[in-house]
């Protein structure tokens, strides 16, 4: 026999129905994401702001204190960028808004959040490439750049910190390099070179991006803090390391690896230690 199973017409369509509507139910409804993120932000009385960016409405959330000489902004990681290996995602906003549980974590000192955009909000210039290869585009930096100085003036502040976790990592490594005002760049797990990043996984370049790796020497004036899980993965030491060797990169810069943390476990839970750690240690030169 050429086939061990054959199927009528019908069975066979029977079972492709059945195939496609399991795929829909494994995947998070984009109303059901957008509604965690809500809960989250209310659950501390933040508030929803939906930020116009230049092509983009860009979402945030923040509380409603202003007056602040400087504010902490949390840039959200890629979110729902793909759903398999080689399908994009429609839509890409995150499951677990991994950089706004950061930012209600925080345990002193103002803060507020910024997604990527497309995520949360869709703006009639999103495209699939704004979160695939062109996630770090110069079009997509500075319309976070832009929602910075919105969130900047809101809360009346004069000097900002930029924490960005995953994907966010590059894009506030990228943002921080076209500004004055930052007074320390922080990143979670970032992706601070994506050339190396998608040697090492073995997928397709992200050809529309800028590299966050190129800026590496722009930055030297910024003091910097970078936290890397010693069992991470997706984002490994290899390639916040890469960043930090580029030439003209400063000393005023720290990599620190956790043991025990990966990916995703377990920066929030121990963030305000972490915070507290990153206030009351003078920056070095890296070893």
């Amino acid at each position: 026999m050429r086939h061990a199973l054959q199927l009528t017409g019908g069975a066979a369509l029977a079972l492709l129905l059945c195939v496609l509507l399991a795929a829909c139910v494994a995947l998070p409804d984009p109303a059901a994401r957008r509604l965690n993120a809500d809960l989250l932000a209310a659950g501390r009385g933040w508030q929803p702001l939906d930020l116009p960016a230049g092509p983009f409405l860009l979402r945030a959330y923040a509380p409603s204190e202003r007056a602040v000489g400087t504010l902490t902004i949390y840039i959200e990681g890629d979110g729902l960028a793909w759903v398999t290996a080689s399908l994009p995602s429609d839509d890409p906003t995150p499951g677990d808004p991994l950089a706004l549980r950061l930012a209600l974590a925080q345990p002193s000192g103002a803060a507020a959040y910024l997604a990527r955009p497309c995520q949360y909000v869709h703006s009639p210039a999103c495209s699939v490439r704004d979160w695939t290869d062109g996630r770090f585009s110069a079009k997509v930096v500075a319309a976070s750049s832009r929602a910075v100085d919105q969130l900047k003036a809101r809360a009346g502040a004069q000097r900002i910190v930029l924490v960005g976790y995953s994907g966010g990592g590059a894009i506030a490594a990228l943002v921080a390099a076209g500004r004055d005002d930052v007074e320390r760049l922080v990143t979670v797990a970032g992706n601070l070179d994506h050339v190396v990043w998608t040697r090492l996984h073995r997928v397709t370049p992200l050809s529309a991006s800028l590299n966050a790796a190129d800026v590496a020497a722009t930055l030297a004036p910024v003091h910097q803090w970078h936290w890397v899980g010693d069992r991470d993965d997706v984002l490994p030491e290899r390639v916040v390391r890469a960043f930090l060797e580029r030439p003209g990169g400063g000393t005023a810069r720290r990599m620190q690896v956790m043991p025990e943390f990966d990916h995703r476990c377990c920066w929030v839970e121990h963030w305000p230690d972490l915070w507290q750690q990153m206030r009351g240690t003078p920056l070095e030169p890296l070893r």
